[in-house]
This record gives structure tokens, sequence and C-alpha cells, in this order.
């Protein structure tokens, strides 16, 4: 009986344990030197093209999707080379509480506030690929991702697919700190702890996206 109820407390610190482990943000470095000139790129199919985003909190969680405004993916003999992309900030959407919720606009606004990412001043974020390592349709992508007035570089893995002449570009899920991009409200960054007590909300903003190139 006492085997079985060691046992069983081992188990259940282990699923604990997993359930309480994130993913740590992805690092960050100087923004890097475009080798490719990818300003005047206009093959992203917009409609098919979408980055999703999770924040979290003590007892909570949001999530949503910004949508990708224009941009491209360089593909040169069957190998992605370059793109960049303008993540249209202003089209902010929650999509945990449902749109006629007045919870849902009050967040919106808030999302779009200069709290966050003051969508008035910074309408557009983006991202422009500055290197492409890998193979076999894994890849690590490296490249320069501006929020607000901050440029930094990341490398994010992903997954690349090509098929009758369309090229789809998806991340695996990422997290970036916001801290890191001057997004300071209620961060443990910015404030201590005795100020916030438990009002934070986490550093971290869980990041993916999906960019499909026109046929």
């Amino acid at each position: 009986m006492k085997k079985i109820i060691l046992s069983l407390v081992l188990a259940a610190s282990v699923l604990t344990g997993c359930k309480g482990e994130k993913k740590a943000a992805v690092e960050t470095e100087k923004a890097k030197v475009v080798d490719v000139n990818v300003s005047e790129l206009d093959n992203v199919n917009i409609a098919e093209s979408v980055l999703t985003w999770k924040g979290t909190k003590p007892g909570g969680a949001h999530n949503g999707d910004v949508a990708i405004q224009k941009g491209g993916l360089l593909v040169e003999n069957g190998v992605l080379i370059g793109g960049q992309f303008t993540f249209d900030m202003t089209s902010i959407k929650v999509l945990d509480i449902p749109a006629d919720e007045e919870g849902n606009g009050k967040l919106v606004g808030h999302l779009s506030s200069p709290d966050f990412f003051d969508v008035t001043t910074y309408p557009g974020s983006k991202f422009t690929i500055t290197k492409v390592e890998g193979k076999n349709g894994k890849v690590d992508i490296t490249g320069n991702l501006t929020v607000k007035d901050v440029t930094k570089s990341i490398t994010i893995p992903a997954t690349i697919m090509m098929e009758d002449g369309i090229t789809t570009l998806k991340s695996d899920n990422f997290n970036i700190n916001r801290a890191e991009f001057n997004i300071q409200y209620k961060s443990k960054s910015f404030f201590s702890i005795e100020e916030l007590k438990d009002k934070f909300i986490d550093d971290l903003i869980e990041m993916s996206f999906v960019v499909k190139t026109k046929a």
C-alpha cells in the first residue's frame, strides 16, 4: 500500500511539474544586416496568412490574432532566401471572449492603447528574414522583429512547404519577452512585486504565424 501511495505522489509531482513548465523566450540580439532586398516584395496571400498570440496572468489567459497586412517571401531555385511581412496591429483581435461581449471590446481597446502596442503611434509590426538554415522543410528562421520602436534579431523554428507555386512558411510556437520591446504595463521587469502583488501580467507572449504566398 505504501508503495502504491508513493508511486501516486511521484506521478502527481511529475505531472504538476510538466504542467507548470513554460517555454523560455527566444533569445534576442541586435538587429542584423539584411543582405537581400525584400522591401518591395508583395506576394503574400493576406487572406490565408495570420499571426496568433497568447498572453497569460495569474489565474487566466487571453488569445487572439493579428492580420498580416503586406509583404512577401523570396524563393530562388526552390529555396527560401528572404522575406518580409508587416503585421497590422490595428487589426488585433481577441478570440477567447465572444465578440459581442463588452469585455472583448475593452480588451482590444486596452491592447491597442499606449499601455501595450500603442497602435495609433505604431500601427505596424514587422519581421524581416535575414537568414534561413535547415533542410527537408524544417528550418531555423533568423530575422529582425520590430515591435513599437524596438527592433531585435530573433531565431525561431519553422516549417516550409512549397506546392503548385505556393510557398507556406509556418512557425512553431515561440515566446517573446514583451519587456524587451518596451511593453511595460504590469510587467515584473519594470515594477516590483510589492507594487504589482498578484496583478502582474506575464512578460512572455506566445506567438506563431503562417505566411502563404499567392499562386
